[in-house]
């Protein structure tokens, strides 16, 4: 049998290198992947298996409600919902000095669990907010690295199909208790954001923001709150079995559908087309990264890697804190450079063994891993947030690093509390007795 060591050498040294010369991540993982798999099967052989892994692993029933929460967000993020919900944000943050910041956060943070993605409140919430914060006097950059800090956000409050995708790959831990453990280490990540954002606020004087008029109060909150309603709907139906995650999926549709179309009416029934289009592509992309990660598991499952890697990682030392400590930079490093989606279904089989041989939970441990790779969502070299947040923002890259730094210590700092202090994240879904 090959050596393990040699092939995670080639697999990794390959997908930074088609990395590097700017191929689609996609199309890295399975270059790579299908390479390594030729170290022990013929050329023939290790093709047909590497594109049979991959048609056989979208064939999961599970994986029906990712086009569903997807079409969901894309009508939610067409549906004009943001500004109502920056709207909304504003009665609790106008009076308060860099209220625009702390606006900007909670506004990522509502719409990236209404729609499920971090991107679309970069865009959306920021595309509001970062300019009218620049006219207000707040520094661009700053401003910019507010809005990219928050929105991965959305990743952890639910609906999220990054839970879904971890409830899938290890084989099946409570989608509800990720959605609610889940849901607390959001909230922590953005109140961590606002504290960096008040402090930079005081240091530079920036203003608070014209509070709403009087009488308008009800009238935001009318507006704002049937949208925030489809958390409720969603996390509490699947909390209390109401219906199951697929289901849930398919609910989200037609209350999304409703608000924009009937209630709301900032859609209509020719704007169908378009969004159907729009989510064909984004789940064509998720399902083309979700089928190359399978083809990246099983090379490494062929040539032996995840034995080593647990064999090394367990290795290093007898400590349960320790083995947590490295697992979690372990994470940071692979967010850096994958994306979420595949990050997990490859790196789940392997490392949630560990955890559970060291005593850690299989929630706790779903939990920490989407945190960690969100992180690595708004960190070079590939995070996509911090690029869509920069030209969002019309700021260079480099110029974000700086403001970015102190919002990075204090969502690592959350990280440190959650991966140490599990019961976070797990009194929740104690309570609401679904683990």
């Amino acid at each position: 049998m090959i050596d393990p060591v040699i092939a995670a050498s080639m697999l990794v040294g390959i997908f930074i290198l088609l990395l590097a010369l700017g191929a689609p991540i996609g199309l890295c993982i399975v270059i790579a992947s299908g390479a390594t798999i030729m170290l022990v099967l013929p050329f023939n052989i290790a093709m047909f298996t590497t594109a049979q892994k991959m048609f056989s692993s979208l064939d999961s029933f599970a994986l029906l409600a990712v086009p569903f929460f997807i079409l969901s967000g894309v009508i939610m993020n067409n549906g004009g919902i943001a500004s109502r919900l920056v709207n909304f944000a504003k009665l609790f943050t106008g009076r308060i000095p860099g209220s625009l910041s702390y606006t900007n956060i909670a506004g990522n943070m509502m719409f990236g669990a209404v729609s499920g993605s971090a991107i679309a409140a970069s865009t959306s919430i920021g595309g509001v907010l970062v300019p009218m914060s620049a006219k207000e006097g707040y520094s661009r950059s700053f401003a910019s690295a507010v809005n990219i800090a928050s929105a991965p956000t959305g990743m952890l409050i639910p609906p999220t199909t990054a839970f879904i995708l971890y409830a899938l790959a290890s084989g099946g831990t409570s989608i509800a208790a990720l959605f609610a453990g889940g849901l607390v280490a959001g909230v922590l990540w953005g109140i961590s954001c606002m504290v960096v954002a008040y402090i930079v606020a005081k240091r530079n004087n920036y203003t608070n923001f014209f509070a709403l008029q009087k009488g308008m109060a009800w009238k935001v909150t009318r507006d704002a709150l049937p949208s925030m309603l489809l958390v409720v709907i969603i996390v509490g139906g699947i909390v209390q079995g109401i219906f199951t995650a697929i289901e849930a999926s398919a609910v989200a549709v037609i209350y999304t559908a409703y608000l924009t179309l009937f209630l709301y009416k900032t859609l209509s029934w020719k704007d169908i087309p378009r969004i159907l289009i729009q989510t064909f592509i984004m789940t064509g992309v998720i399902m083309f990264l979700l089928a190359t990660s399978s083809a990246m598991s099983f090379a490494m499952s062929m040539t032996g890697i995840p034995g080593a890697l647990s064999k090394l990682i367990l290795g290093i030392s007898q400590s349960p804190k320790i083995i947590l400590l490295v697992v979690t930079l372990f994470l940071l490093v692979v967010g850096a450079f994958m994306d979420i989606g595949p990050a997990i279904l490859i790196f789940t089989p392997i490392l949630l063994p560990i955890m559970v041989r060291i005593g850690v939970d299989p929630v706790h441990f779903g939990i920490l891993m989407v945190y960690n790779l969100a992180i690595g969502t708004i960190t070079p070299p590939v995070g996509s947030g911090l690029y869509v947040g920069a030209s969002v923002g019309q700021v260079k890259v480099e110029d974000l690093i700086k403001p970015l730094i102190p919002f990075y210590i204090a969502i690592i700092a959350v990280l440190m509390l959650i991966t140490y202090l599990p019961e976070l994240t797990l009194f929740l879904p104690k309570m609401l007795g679904v683990m």
